[in-house]
This record gives structure tokens, C-alpha cells and sequence, in this order.
């Protein structure tokens, strides 16, 4: 950020555009708790709650394409854009697939952000405030019945009772995610101009041709594009292969260069908490150091004692190889569980780097919404990114054959 902003029109943008960022610097440190440093962070929007409802890779998506589209020039202080319009228009092509495929396809709430921006970039967008998604009497996002709703009557359409579909099912399913999340707009109003969702979306100067999905995993040929094979990558989208090491090396070439990037990531790990950190302790190596004879020659057993608990507080993370990470996909220990969007950097008074996370679930952490992930758990747990091509370095976008 400049250090002076002249016009207040420019502090109010800014003053929204950061306040997911400036609460991270809010928080004081608890006990062994890391005190953080930062180094980089980008113009992200407020952080929002998904609540129960599983489309966090909805909410991360939109909300790197709302840093993407800051960095691209909008000038909106209100920027907030609708993920209930793309979670319905999702359904509904999620639907069409079902039905196709004889209804051998996950149709839950999970996703992917590949499929978030292949919605928008089919229907465009809507502001937040034309489509909130909450027709169904709560105040915030609920999506059981829903699911269950459209499940369950897809499962009685693909059993084809008249063995022949009839012409009503589309509009009957389209029926129901009205009902709940809201008729899809042809067009509205937004600071007193009409637009379609397309014409919408063309302002935001999004090219969503210039997004490309990343992933390491050497059960394909590095340098190629392949599907990840997880239930909620249901419209069989490709993701570029490269080492781990390149991964990480984009991912911090990206927040150094002012981009920002979505996350999909298994969360299940208990080194992820609610309290804001995500680390990739080594407990094994705890119990192993205790093993070790000879490191206590000459310590009393009550330094011993006291030595041990303070590594088991805080204990070393894991050295993550590209060996582990297959190892965990292949055995389902990492999976896709989680969507989210990383902005930036951080080091804490020990020399660990950190990713800052933002995440959708409301003012949870200790960070009020924001995650503080070591590089160790990024290593190890990362699924896959969406990243602009040009946060990319140019090396690794040759091997890519990326223009």
C-alpha cells in the first residue's frame, strides 16, 4: 500500500479491500503461539461464512477472482460477487452430467475452483447483493435439504420411468434451486445501471483464459495435464503437473509479484486448527528423539523431562518429499476437503514460513478468518492452485508450453 492516499474515495477502497489483512495484525500471541512477521500481502476482500454449506470452492474462487479483479484495475469499494449464482448454475450443469452418465457422478455440494470459473465464464456474474442465495428462511447458508432435495429427485429421473426423459425435469430441477437460492437474473440493477450477468462479469476485465490449475503428483508424467481423480472434480478438469519444488516455487513467486491464488487442500490433518495455524508437526520424531540414549548423557531426568514436554508443545515439523505427498494421495489421506485463498506471506520468530490463508469460515481464528499455514503442510497437503499464467515463472511456463 502507497504510504499516503490523498482522496477518500481512495482510503475507503482501500480500507475495504485490506480489512481481511489488516485483522491478522490485530491478534497477540497465546502462550507458544508463533508471533508472525509479515512479508507480503496482497489486496484481498472481506472475509465471508460459508456456513453449513460445503462450497468453500466456490467462496475461495470468487474471492481470488475479487483480488484478481483489483489487481486488474476495479475501482468497486462494494466488490463483493454472488457465489450463490455460480453454485446454482453449477447444480444445474452438475445435473445435466448425472443424468448423462446414468447417474454414476458425485452430485453433492463439493467442487472445484476449475469448475467456479468454467461457471462464470459460461454465465457470468452478479454482485452479492442481486443473488444472496438465502430463500429458505435462514440467515445464513444451510444447504442440507437442498442437496438432499436435488439428489434425491435426480435419482428418481435417472431411473427413466417413462423410459424416455420428458422435457419438464430441466426446468422442474431449475424449479428447485430457485426456491432456495433464487431465480438466476437475466438482468438487474447495480449502482443505477442495468446489466446482464455477462455484462457484468465483462467489467471486472477478468480473462479467464489466462487461469490455469497446477498440481504435483507423479502417478502422471511431469510437464503434462491430466484430471485429478477426486469425486468433486466432476467436470473432469485438467491440471498442470510439475515437481513439488516448482509448485512451491510459483506459489512464492506469485505472492512476491503481487498475485494471489486459490488452494485446494486436505484439511483433516490436526496440525490445521480452529485456532488459525496449519502446520506439519513431526510427533514421531518427538518420540523418537526420547529414544535416543545418548542425547541425555548427563541430563538430570528432570531437564529431560522438561526438554521433552516443550518439544512435544511445539515439536519439528516433517521434511516433506514428493514421494510422501503421492503416498498420502494414493492411500486417501489427502483429498480435496478444503477451498481457500492465499494472499500472502509471513515468517515467525523461529524462521518458519508461512502461506496467510484466507478462509470462509466467518471470524473463526484466532485471526479473525485469516490461517497462518506453514510451508511444510502446503508441501504435503496441497491438492492443487489456480494461479494467473503470469504468476508463473518464465522458466516453468516453457516446460509448460504456457504462452
Amino acid at each position: 500500500m502507497k504510504k499516503t492516499i490523498i482522496l477518500s474515495f481512495a482510503i475507503l477502497i482501500a480500507t475495504t479491500f485490506f480489512a481481511g489483512a489488516q485483522q491478522t495484525r490485530a491478534a497477540a500471541p497465546q502462550g507458544n503461539d508463533p508471533v508472525f512477521t509479515i512479508l507480503k500481502q496482497n489486496p484481498i476482500t472481506p472475509v465471508k461464512n460459508q456456513a453449513s454449506s460445503g462450497t468453500c470452492w466456490c467462496f475461495s474462487t470468487v474471492s481470488f477472482f475479487e483480488s484478481e479483479a483489483i489487481r486488474l484495475g476495479c475501482k468497486d469499494p462494494d466488490l463483493d460477487l454472488a457465489e450463490m449464482f455460480i453454485v446454482s448454475n453449477s447444480y444445474a450443469d452438475k445435473a445435466e452430467k448425472f443424468i448423462r452418465v446414468g447417474g454414476f457422478l458425485n452430485y453433492a455440494q463439493g467442487s472445484s475452483a476449475s469448475d467456479a470459473k468454467i461457471t462464470m465464464g459460461k454465465y457470468g456474474i452478479v454482485p452479492e447483493s442481486v443473488m444472496p442465495g438465502l430463500n429458505y428462511g435462514e440467515t445464513t447458508h444451510r444447504h442440507s435439504e437442498l442437496e438432499a432435495g436435488l439428489a434425491g429427485f435426480l435419482n428418481a429421473v435417472v431411473k427413466n420411468p417413462n423410459r424416455k426423459f420428458t422435457t419438464a425435469w430441466h426446468n422442474a430441477l431449475k424449479g428447485i434451486l430457485a426456491a432456495y437460492l433464487g431465480e438466476i437474473p437475466e438482468t438487474f440493477q447495480y449502482k443505477g445501471k442495468t446489466y446482464t450477468p455477462q455484462s457484468y462479469f465483462k467489467t471486472l476485465n477478468l480473462n479467464l483464459d489466462d487461469y490455469v490449475d497446477l498440481t504435483s503428483f507423479t502417478h502422471h508424467p511431469f510437464y503434462t495435464k491430466f484430471a485429478i481423480e477426486v469425486q468433486d472434480n466432476w467436470r473432469w478438469a485438467e491440471s498442470y503437473n510439475i515437481p513439488l519444488d516448482e509448485l512451491m516455487e510459483v506459489m512464492y513467486n506469485a505472492i512476491n509479484n503481487g498475485y494471489t491464488f486459490a488452494w485446494g487442500a486436505d484439511v483433516s490433518e490436526s496440525g490445521f486448527n480452529r485456532q488459525g495455524l496449519g502446520t506439519m508437526k513431526d510427533v514421531a520424531a518427538v518420540e523418537e528423539i526420547g529414544s535416543d540414549q545418548a542425547r541425555w548423557v548427563g541430563v538430570t531426568d528432570q531437564d529431560k523431562a522438561k526438554q521433552m514436554e516443550q518439544l512435544r508443545a511445539n515439536p519439528p515439523e516433517m521434511t516433506v518429499t514428493q514421494e510422501m505427498r503421492q503416498i498420502a494421495f494414493d492411500n486417501q489421506q489427502t483429498t480435496d476437503d478444503h477451498g481457500m485463498h492465499v494472499f500472502g506471506t509471513a515468517v515467525d520468530q523461529n524462521g518458519v514460513k508461512y502461506f496467510m490463508v484466507k478462509n470462509s469460515w466467518g471470524d473463526a481464528s484466532t485471526y479473525k478468518g485469516i490461517w497462518y499455514v506453514t510451508d511444510a503442510y502446503f508441501r504435503y497437503k496441497t491438492l492443487n492452485i489456480l494461479v494467473h499464467k503470469d504468476a508463473i515463472p518464465a522458466a516453468i511456463k516453457a516446460k509448460l508450453g504456457i504462452k
